[in-house]
């Protein structure tokens, strides 16, 4: 304790002191006085007197501490918001569910794997710092000037750090700890470098806040990747490294260069200027003097930062992560569907040609291949878990039929593969083939936008059917499609048709009407 406050105690207690001696001496005479006249009331003047002085005792016993003062209650351990906490749960149970479905055990694993870190985060706490930045900027040298030790070679023509380095950080002020990564360098060369910018990448995403170390202005290169992890919610800030090599003109002309670069997703106070490994400078008497790091102007920004939103940060990178596992679960299951899908629209196309090319029909008929086609959309829709029954496949079948139809497509496919035959097929086969071969690419486009209707939860979008199935169309147009799409037909609808007994050619119709 200082002396002049010391000084002060001491006057105050003896202050004190003289006032209680005052006061208890003053209502002695008192009791005196009044006992022979009144002794109820001295009575009662003595009780409050030897409370007072309990009182007394008893403060200063408290004061020195010879009862013991009570504990000072256990600061709370700061709390993630429970709001954000509960949508990144909820996340992850639908996460689990999803990934039950996906039948490829390597993702199957991995994502289980990505969910029970998440969940350890949600528990743990920890903030994580990712350092992020091209090899020669100096982010290694910036690590080891943070935490005070070296952390990887310095100066390497390449970049060294290979893989994600991780070290405890602790802030004065700041309850949680902190992680921070070293991550490789992006823009490196070779087929190795391009490995361990996807690795840097990777971490980068992770990060609850993000250093994006540069050395000069900001290059494209370094502006799209900084660009694209402020949207999705990476809170950065951006580090000028090397500023011994500027003038102090040229250091806030470079500064002043990045604030403008960064207006809009990141704030003018998250741009620091910073030397991590200063060079030498030679004396005039030939001594070398190395000059501290110069780091404090990021620690403060960065204390400051962790302080006032780390739990935020962290809150936001959880649920963000729960979020972006979540959509690579449904990207996986939706592209394992999507090939179930395919491989049920293939099978029935080909189905609903040999009902066609065996009928002798004088026209593509909707009504032949609509059993087809119903059963095709019942199998298309249960790999979506939507379990419809025949009825329900029946109409559906139709109405897209029906579209098909109004459209035009009907028309435009027999032209198209007529065209295509011809120069493939002998000109006897090409009016017993062209109707098979037909149904057969109308039930693709057919199923082909009934997946689409699948995949956007029973419904046909903002355009409807018709935009669905036109689209869908145009895709089946395209050359080499077709070429590969006949090539396929011939095996397996042109020439079973060599072997069956020539029909007479009926006469030929607008298939269009037919399918209204």
């Amino acid at each position: 304790m200082s002396l002049p406050r010391l000084l002060t105690l001491i006057i105050g207690l003896s202050t004190i002191l003289g006032l209680m001696l005052w006061l208890v001496n003053s209502l002695f005479r008192l009791y005196i006085q009044i006992s022979f006249t009144a002794p109820f009331l001295a009575n009662l003047l003595l009780l409050l007197l030897i409370a007072l002085l309990g009182m007394l005792i008893w403060a200063f016993l408290y004061y020195t501490g010879v009862f013991g003062r009570s504990p000072k209650p256990q600061r709370r351990q700061p709390k993630i918001p429970e709001a954000k906490t509960e949508a990144a749960e909820e996340n992850l149970k639908a996460v689990r569910q999803q990934v039950t479905q996906i039948q490829d055990e390597v993702s199957r694993q991995a994502l289980l794997e990505r969910s029970r870190e998440i969940e350890s985060n949600l528990t743990r706490g920890e903030l994580l710092v990712v350092v992020f930045g091209t090899g020669s900027a100096g982010k290694t040298s910036l690590v080891n000037a943070l935490i005070g030790r070296m952390v990887g070679r310095v100066d390497a023509a390449m970049g060294t750090t290979e893989v994600g380095e991780t070290f405890v950080l602790k802030l004065k002020g700041l309850q949680r700890q902190i992680l921070m990564t070293d991550t490789p360098g992006i823009l490196e060369a070779g087929v190795a470098g391009s490995q361990r910018e996807q690795l840097a990448r990777q971490l980068a995403t992770q990060a609850d806040l993000l250093l994006f170390v540069v050395d000069s202005d900001l290059r494209k290169s370094e502006y799209d990747p900084l660009r694209v992890l402020a949207e999705i919610g990476k809170r950065s800030l951006l580090v000028l490294n090397k500023t011994d090599l500027y003038s102090e003109s040229d250091r806030e002309t470079i500064l002043a260069r990045l604030r403008e670069r960064v207006r809009g997703f990141i704030s003018s106070l998250d741009v620091v200027a910073i030397a991590a490994n200063p060079q030498p400078v030679l004396l005039e008497g030939g001594e070398t003097f190395q000059a501290e790091p110069d780091v404090m102007p990021l620690i403060r920004r960065m204390a400051a930062v962790l302080r006032a939103e780390g739990e935020d940060l962290l809150a936001d990178n959880i649920l963000l992560q729960s979020q972006r596992l979540g959509e690579e679960a449904r990207r996986l299951l939706d592209h394992q569907r999507r090939r179930q899908a395919e491989k049920i629209v293939e099978r029935f196309q080909w189905i609903g040609a040999g009902v066609i090319a065996v009928t002798p029909l004088p026209v593509v008929d909707l009504l032949a291949t609509a059993a087809v086609n119903a059963q095709m959309v019942v199998e298309i829709g249960r790999i979506y878990g939507c379990e419809l029954n025949a009825e329900r496949g029946r109409e559906l079948a139709l109405s897209l039929g029906k579209t098909l139809a109004s459209l035009g497509i009907v028309k435009g496919a027999i032209e198209l593969l007529s065209t295509a035959l011809q120069l493939n097929v002998a000109t006897y086969l090409v009016g017993r083939a062209v109707q098979g071969v037909t149904a057969a690419y109308l039930t693709r486009i057919a199923g082909k936008s009934f997946i689409e209707y699948f995949r956007q939860d029973q419904d046909w979008g903002d355009g409807g059917i018709a935009e669905v199935v036109q689209q869908q169309f145009k895709l089946n147009q395209k050359d080499e499609f077709v070429k590969s799409f006949v090539k396929d037909a011939i095996a397996r609808v042109v020439k079973p048709l060599e072997i069956l007994p020539a029909e007479p050619q009926p006469e030929e119709l607008d298939s269009s009407e037919e399918w209204r």
